[in-house]
């Protein structure tokens, strides 16, 4: 939601009481409402906001209103499917705004100027143990730490990151980006012990002297299937040849290797291969308009190279190759066995069909309720069933992406730092949404979406280096201009000139505007002349 500088109002109901008279029937009010950017964002970013002040070349501000919400905007400029541009207002005028462009600008600015976080103004004296150093747990770990509490993250992988680090490949985001923004969270304070593996959650809590716990445990378990197969050698799964890959450099798998899979995991284990040398070969049972990975990261691998084989399925492995079944949708969309076989040769097979979630070391938690793969937390908190148990990520209900995580977080260490002042953390409730209707869009003119640049396509599939490349300055300041600032006042002054009655009064810079209901007939020109459709026109009070 918007917030100052942008807008500011009279409250709607106590000018209502003011009423001026029969020859008025109407009242413009301001009104704050919610941009669909905002409302999507999983990570729950202020974009409108720090999109503003990107385009007003105030970049170290632009980055700290983003960092209120994720500490990782570096990361997150390289890796988020940026669902948030889908549901741009912009789409309907010409093309949605480049946010995850702009978020990846700020965040590399703040790399290259050094900026950092503030360490706490005062300590609570309170410390909470975060379990995993995945997106989730350095999230919360971050928003704890800004609270005064003294944050200690285990994590039993030799470094940190979770799936950032042995999940996403390093084309993709590049270990020094992942390796500054976590320094960033040491440097205030936060302490992670690596390779340190819990079995028992109460009794590090309790030794440790902890008031509370987070559990951010990712999912590092494949799924499997069952593959018939000569060869056990020849089957793998796809989140140990990444990690493999991300730790070594390199893997021994052969040249012809199967992916099994639709989703991202699938996408990106088949583009590491293709950098390897060798030839991946996507099997999905669906067909495109199923598949669940990003599409341009789709894109992105049928560019390179990397051939699919729709509705098709494994049927058996072995040594000398694979059986595959063709597949058909039935009329709800779902795959179905044809019958119809074909030998494809595949010196290996890679497993991506999903992640689990190992929860052995909750089984010592007395009274932790879960629900499958899932732990059960509150809607709000995040506390589990146990008081003083709180969970986020992969590991309770929800979406299982890297935003997804970080939002979590943070509502998390929301919880924690409520129950330890002892309230319970209640979401906020939020503006109504910014509807494209209501706007006026034709004061905006044409301005096309910023391509970010990639290396060329003849070298992508012979380095790890990274494809995508930033935005320039003037591109990033250009694309957070494109912004249409839905639902709140921009300060474009239409209300102010536009208004017959001089009822329209000029608060200053960053303040916005107030009616003067003695002057305003409740024409409602200036709602109508409103851009940003922050204008109401509300009914007398009679």
């Amino acid at each position: 939601m918007m917030e100052k500088p942008f807008a500011t109002t009279l409250d709607p109901q106590s000018s209502l009481e003011n009423h001026t008279g029969s020859w008025r029937t109407l009242r413009p009010v301001n009104v704050f409402k919610l941009p669909p950017c905002n409302k999507q964002c999983p990570a729950g970013e202020n974009i409108q906001q720090w999109l503003y002040y990107a385009g007003e070349g105030d970049y170290e501000q632009a980055w700290r209103v983003l960092t209120e919400d994720n500490p990782f905007p570096a990361c997150m400029g390289r890796v988020c499917y940026h669902t948030c541009e889908g549901k741009c207002n912009r789409g309907f005028l010409d093309e949605t705004v480049g946010i995850n462009s702009v978020e990846r600008f700020l965040g590399d600015y703040a790399l290259e100027h050094n900026l950092a976080f503030k360490k706490p103004v005062r300590e609570t004296g309170k410390k909470v143990l975060i379990v995993g150093a995945g997106p989730a747990g350095l999230s919360a770990a971050y928003h704890l730490r800004r609270f005064g509490h003294t944050v200690h993250v285990v994590e039993q992988a030799k470094e940190g990151g979770g799936m950032m680090r042995y999940g996403i490949p390093v084309y993709r985001l590049p270990r020094n980006i992942l390796d500054a923004e976590i320094k960033r969270l040491t440097d205030m304070g936060i302490t992670i012990e690596y390779e340190h593996r819990v079995e028992d959650v109460m009794k590090e809590k309790e030794d440790g002297k902890y008031d509370a716990v987070i559990l951010g445990i990712g999912a590092g378990i494949s799924q499997n299937v069952n593959i018939p197969e000569g060869d056990t050698n020849h089957v793998l799964n796809a989140l140990k040849v990444l990690g493999d890959i991300a730790t070594n450099g390199d893997i021994e798998i052969g040249r012809r290797v199967a992916v099994y899979g639709g989703g991202n995991t699938a996408v990106d284990v088949a583009r590491s291969l293709r950098r390897l040398g060798a030839e991946p070969i996507i099997v999905y049972r669906r067909n495109r308009d199923k598949m669940p990975a990003n599409e341009e990261e789709m894109d992105g691998a049928i560019e390179e190279g990397i051939q699919v084989k729709w509705l098709s399925t494994i049927s058996q492995a072995s040594k000398d190759g694979l059986k595959i079944e063709k597949m058909a949708l039935d009329e709800n969309g779902k795959p179905q066995p044809t019958g119809e076989f074909e030998d494809m040769p595949a010196d290996a097979v890679v497993l991506a069909i999903g992640q689990n979630v190992e929860l052995d070391i909750l089984k010592k938690i007395e009274g932790l309720q879960t629900e499958w793969d899932a732990v059960t937390v509150d809607k709000d908190d995040m506390m589990t069933s146990v008081n003083g148990i709180f969970a986020a990520g992969d590991m309770v209900p929800g979406d299982r992406t890297v935003t997804a995580a970080i939002g979590m977080g943070k509502h998390a260490a929301r919880g924690v730092n409520a129950f330890l002042k002892g309230t319970k953390y209640i979401r906020r409730e939020k503006h109504p949404d910014a509807r494209f209707e209501d706007m006026h869009p034709y004061y905006y003119t044409d301005a096309p979406k910023t391509v970010r640049p990639q290396i060329e396509l003849a070298r992508r599939t012979q380095t790890f280096d990274e494809v995508q490349h930033g935005l320039t300055e003037e591109n990033a300041i250009f694309e957070a201009r494109r912004c249409l600032s839905c639902g709140n006042c921009m300060e474009c002054d239409n209300c102010y000139g536009v208004c017959p009655d001089n009822a329209v009064i000029k608060l200053g810079p960053g303040k916005g505007y107030e009616f003067n209901y003695d002057y305003c007939k409740g024409c409602g020109v200036c709602a109508q002349e409103c851009p940003c459709g922050h204008i109401d026109m509300v009914p007398e009070k009679i």
